[in-house]
């Protein structure tokens, strides 16, 4: 029987790892770089062992550094979670070298189905040859041949952009996974993106539990996922489980598995690609199943069979990832101090972070999984958009709005969502929609704080004025209101309440509640958020017309090849490259003009605000 477990993951994989972990009993370990000495799953586990350094490389891609993690704690057992080493067959095999129980398939099952090259040929496929591809076969994908989550894939439409594509590709494939192979495909338009949840143990069962669509991405990487797929034809889905557990069976696979499918438009379905471990998206096949994924895994893991089949699936399930990035803005990640995270009860919350954590540079942004379950689609849609309407989520930029949006948007609703859904809604998903009120309600919760000591003035006819910027779309508002014996004068709102942390208004003959929660200079009404300004402001924080800003924190990977001052560019040309939270972000020129200063330095680690570069506008044809 496993007595303990070392999760060779971090943040919300080992903390839902841990949590089945505990109610069976079992110890738990986790392992953490520097920059997560102080994280949640360090928090809650049992004991943890400290990995050197904080880039991925140095820490959660050292198996050797894990297997020795979990020999000095104590643990008999790794579970890998998902992303990093959970689909490395070395680790695999290292872990049971070294005596150890390795929770997930054979290294053998995974040689055959990590590399997505060799899964193609097993599956009767073969990548397309780079040197041989013509106008013809556009648009092609390039992707990573190990590893997952969308990282390492690049859509090529013109065939003079796919040399470098395909070296961007392997630049992040070999930072994110130790593994820089690359392979062409071609790419589906308006196709669908579903896949169908294995599990096998060692006495030749295999279930195929039901299926699940996760057509809604951002870069290739999935943003919501509900199971079961919606809309498709029983033939199809039959096929599909045929089709998964057939690749399971091919292989000997035994444990949690994922078999990842693109349907085309006229339901003809292609194989993508076999995942040998846990995926993100699992919480919505449990909640449909009415099982525990990670229960079940540690289950076979100490050899115990599976039923002949599985339990009958039930209503519907729909999860999203919520991460702290700008949609806006080109999934631009973001970091800084999460100062509050809560979903009301009745939906699942799966996090890594807990407030006050900070939110750094160095790992992916999710910052959580919200998951909501109900009889029917309809209302696990409704159910889950709700809660997320209603979440507290204080600090950096997330995409909530855009979640919440996309939920309630009428093609996702419908069932007629592809992978292509945010290349054309973007815009108007991420269209700014503060509060009206926020400013006002800012300000009087201020007045409310501050008349406690001395707020009052006897002159008052005099007043007030506050001034604040509401972050969602850049607009500064000034706010005026007066003390008076009777309370706050609002020009005209009636103010039923004021407090430092509630205000409500009567508007037009109906009352409204703001909740008001300040973190320094940062004010949160409700979901919008705010910067209150000096009342005056700083005339030397300005920077020249053309400047470009480093958008996160990061490292500069390259500059564009030949720049220097006095450079002709032309606008959109990608000038800088940042990486970023595992990601790889292009900073492109705003205008054409001429390159009048680059700071970026290949290699050199900048802030958020860091001016990279300045590009003078040319002057427009008299």
């Amino acid at each position: 029987m496993i007595q303990s477990v070392l999760v060779a993951n971090r943040g919300e994989i080992a903390c839902r790892v841990f949590r089945t972990c505990r109610e069976l009993g079992i110890t738990t370990v986790a392992v953490y770089s520097d920059a997560d000495a102080s994280a949640l799953h360090v928090r809650e586990a049992d004991a943890a062992v400290r990995l050197p350094g904080s880039a991925p490389a140095d820490t959660y891609l050292r198996g050797d550094l894990i297997v020795k993690a979990a020999l000095a704690a104590g643990a008999d057992a790794v579970h890998p979670g998902y992303g990093f080493l959970s689909e490395n067959a070395e680790f695999a095999r290292a872990v049971t070298d070294a005596g150890l129980v390795w929770i997930g398939p054979a290294p053998s099952a995974i040689e055959a189905m990590a590399s997505k090259t060799r899964a193609k040929e097993l599956m009767g496929g073969a990548p397309l040859d780079p040197a041989a591809v013509t106008e013809a076969d556009l648009p092609l994908l390039v992707k990573a041949a190990a590893g997952g989550g969308g990282r390492g894939m690049r859509i090529v439409r013109e065939l003079g952009a796919l040399e470098a594509e395909m070296a961007a590709a392997r630049s992040e494939a070999a930072s994110a996974f130790g593994d820089g192979e690359v392979f062409l495909e071609p790419y589906i338009e308006r196709g669908r993106h579903v896949e169908v949840q294995v599990l096998a143990d060692a006495y030749g069962t295999v279930w195929a539990l039901g299926t699940r669509d996760c057509s809604l991405q951002r870069r290739h990487q999935k943003v919501i996922e509900e199971s079961p797929a919606p809309g498709l034809a029983a033939s199809l889905v039959s096929g599909l489980h045929e089709s998964a557990a057939a690749v399971a069976r091919a292989v000997g696979y035994r444990g949690a598995g994922t078999v990842e499918f693109l349907v085309s438009p006229s339901g003809r379905s292609h194989f993508l690609e076999m995942n040998t471990r846990l995926q993100v998206e699992h919480p919505v096949t449990e909640a449909v199943f009415g099982i525990d994924l990670v229960a079940l895994q540690l289950a076979v893991a100490e050899g115990d069979p599976l039923p002949p089949a599985p339990p009958e699936a039930r209503g519907h399930a729909v999860e999203a990832r919520l991460y702290a990035e700008d949609p806006a803005q080109e999934w631009a990640p973001q970091t800084g101090v999460l100062h509050g995270l809560s979903v009301p009860s009745g939906v699942r919350l799966d996090t890594g972070y807990a407030d006050g954590d900070t939110i750094g540079v160095h790992y992916d942004p999710m910052l959580a999984k919200v998951v909501a379950w109900a009889p029917s689609r309809a209302e696990a849609l409704r159910k889950l958009a709700g809660a997320l309407e209603r979440a507290r989520i204080h600090g950096p930029v997330t995409n909530r709005d855009l979640l919440v949006r996309s939920l309630r948007h009428p093609e996702f609703a419908g069932s007629r969502m592809d992978t292509g859904f945010y290349d054309r809604h973007l815009p108007e998903l991420t269209a700014a929609a503060p509060e009206p009120y926020a400013p006002l309600v800012a300000a009087l919760a201020d007045a409310h704080g501050r008349s406690r000591f001395g707020g009052w003035r006897n002159l008052h006819a005099q007043p007030q004025t506050k001034r604040y910027r509401t972050e969602a779309d850049g607009i500064e508002h000034e706010v005026r209101y007066r003390h008076t014996r009777d309370g706050l004068d609002a020009g005209g709102v009636k103010v039923v309440q004021a407090t430092a942390s509630l205000v409500v208004l009567e508007v037009e003959g109906v009352q409204r509640k703001f909740e008001v929660t300040s973190h320094g200079d940062r004010v949160f009404v409700g979901n919008t958020a705010l910067t209150a300004l000096p009342r005056f402001p700083d005339p030397t924080a300005q920077h020249a017309p053309g400047s470009l800003l480093a958008p996160m924190p990061g490292t500069v990977v390259r500059v564009g090849e030949g720049l220097a001052e006095g450079a002709r560019v032309t606008q959109g040309q990608p000038l800088v490259w940042l990486e970023a939270m595992k990601m790889e972000h292009r900073i492109l020129s705003p205008a054409s003009g001429t390159l009048t200063a680059l700071h970026a330095v290949p290699g050199r680690q900048v802030e958020v605000g860091a001016l990279l570069a300045v590009v003078q506008e040319e002057e427009p044809a008299s």
